[in-house]
């Protein structure tokens, strides 16, 4: 029998620096049959068959029908898509947390592709490629044009095949080419430190499918370093969601057993649903990775003052997180207002014999619901509210303007609780932060280099651990709780 996954989460490594996806595994129920439009469907044929006789060159057939699926699906939300063999190959990839390529986080600008960040330790991280990098040039194509999908497809490939990509870098105003060797991509999606005595730092940068195990491990260690510790930061900024159940698990370390995580609303019954803080809704075989955590720590994560960093590039499933912790008032939320992407999609293979993980063929992925905060919130199109808002640095939110949100997203799923109302002040917001940034890239590269998360010199951190030391905190002067935007048809 088949399978679906349940995905409230992750962009693509490429839409925001890449999204991609909360998966829970569940059998397959197809629901019968919508009645079909027949006069809608005699013109698809019409078409089909003028195209395939009077197009200036032959086209195959075959072609022509996956098209029109994929832009059936694709004219539906920013989510849902038809997963060809070597998308649906690239999306399995993601979820696991390994790939073959180059080791980029990108996004789009001018047309172009730029580097968000190498991948530490990646082939492109050893070859040199810096932030704000752009790739003109993949082997002898041009890159104006090009979607980010058609780019990661391209930079992808076989291990121990070269790319090669010719780079513009802007602040030394100069074109270069590098060659790079495709190899297994082993994404890091938690990290843990001590800040100081007392207080440890967990960041994670994606809901993978060995994150929860590797949380574990992380905070394991801390408190092997620290038994004592008086407070945790939980990182989740520029998180783009992942699996569905990590969330949860995620969520249950630090909730009371039992207490509801997040619920579901669709159409049909398997797209309603309810998770909560148990084992049951996140053990995969039967393995449960907090319990030797919560032996070792002797139950303090679920006590342990807790601060949750998030920003607009925190969507989907590290949203779920940080709404589930906010609303069953056991974290302080600190930061920017988040992504706002609350939607669930559902992946089923296209060939009901098989699951997601070995489908053969294609596989069809589909926005099958909202999800809500245990409170009832739908965060759809407008996000997770700090409690407290802290700017990126002490000067401010510089930049946060030019960072994309689902309600900047074309044909965006409103949150369907309510009319929204057109932000007038955000490309006003997003011209002066064009500006800003164009004066920043004059000044020299270490004096513009936004500082790493967990450093020293990460503002945002700072003031989280003062939170947990009952320290004041400098809030933000100018943010703003955001309104919903209206949908334009």
């Amino acid at each position: 029998m088949g399978q679906k996954l349940k995905i409230a989460g992750l962009l693509s490594i490429g839409a925001l620096a890449g999204a991609l996806a909360s998966v829970s595994l569940q059998t397959v129920a197809r629901g019968t049959l919508a009645p079909l439009p027949l006069e809608e469907l005699q013109q698809l044929a019409a078409v089909f068959s003028m195209v395939k006789s009077n197009y200036v060159e032959p086209v195959d057939e075959k072609k022509l029908i996956t098209d029109a699926i994929a832009g059936m699906v694709s004219g539906l939300d920013p989510h849902s898509v038809y997963m060809d063999k070597k998308t649906l190959k690239d999306f399995n990839e993601g979820t696991t947390g390994k790939f073959v390529g180059v080791g980029i986080e990108i996004s789009q600008e001018d047309g172009l592709i730029k580097v968000v960040s190498p991948i530490e330790d990646s082939p492109a991280f050893r070859a040199g490629l810096k932030p704000n990098d752009l790739i003109v040039k993949i082997d002898d194509t041009p890159v104006k044009g090009m979607t980010l999908n058609e780019g990661v497809k391209r930079m992808r490939g076989e291990p121990d095949t070269k790319v090669a990509l010719s780079i513009f870098r802007k602040d030394e105003n100069r074109t270069f080419s590098v060659t790079i060797v495709r190899e297994v991509i082993k994404t890091q999606s938690v990290k843990a430190k001590l800040i100081e005595s007392g207080y440890g730092w967990v960041r994670l940068s994606q809901f993978q499918e060995r994150t929860v195990a590797d949380f574990a491990r992380k905070v394991e260690d801390l408190y092997k370093q620290d038994p004592k510790l008086k407070g945790l930061v939980l990182d989740l900024r520029n998180d783009p969601g992942g699996y569905l159940d990590a969330a949860v698990a995620i969520s249950a370390a630090f909730l009371p057993e039992n207490v509801t995580v997040v619920s579901a609303n669709g159409q049909l019954p398997e797209s309603k649903f309810t998770y909560k803080a148990s084992p049951r809704y996140y053990a995969r075989h039967g393995t449960d990775p907090l319990k030797r955590l919560d032996e070792v720590t002797n139950g303090a994560l679920k006590k342990i003052p807790l601060v949750v960093l998030v920003n607009e590039g925190s969507a989907s499933a590290s949203e779920i997180v940080a709404g589930a912790l906010q609303d069953h008032q056991r974290a302080k939320l600190m930061g920017s207002q988040t992504f706002g992407k609350g939607s669930v999609q559902t992946a089923v293979c296209l060939d009901p014999a098989f699951r997601m993980d070995n489908c053969p063929t294609a596989a069809l992925k589909l926005t099958t619901s909202r999800y809500y905060t245990p409170s009832g919130r739908s965060i759809q199109a407008k996000g997770i509210v700090p409690d407290v808002m802290v700017d990126e640095s002490e000067e401010g939110n510089l930049f946060a303007a030019l960072r994309t949100r689902e309600a900047d997203l074309e044909k965006h799923l409103t949150s369907g609780q309510g009319n929204e109302e057109k932000d007038a002040a955000r490309e006003k917001a997003r011209e002066e932060a064009r500006k800003k940034l164009e004066e920043e890239m004059k000044k020299p590269a270490s004096e513009r280099q936004l500082p790493v998360y967990g450093s020293e010199k990460d503002f945002q951190l700072q003031q989280a651990i003062k939170q947990l030391k009952g320290l004041p905190v400098l809030v933000s002067k100018t943010q703003v709780e955001r309104a919903e935007e209206k949908k334009e048809n």
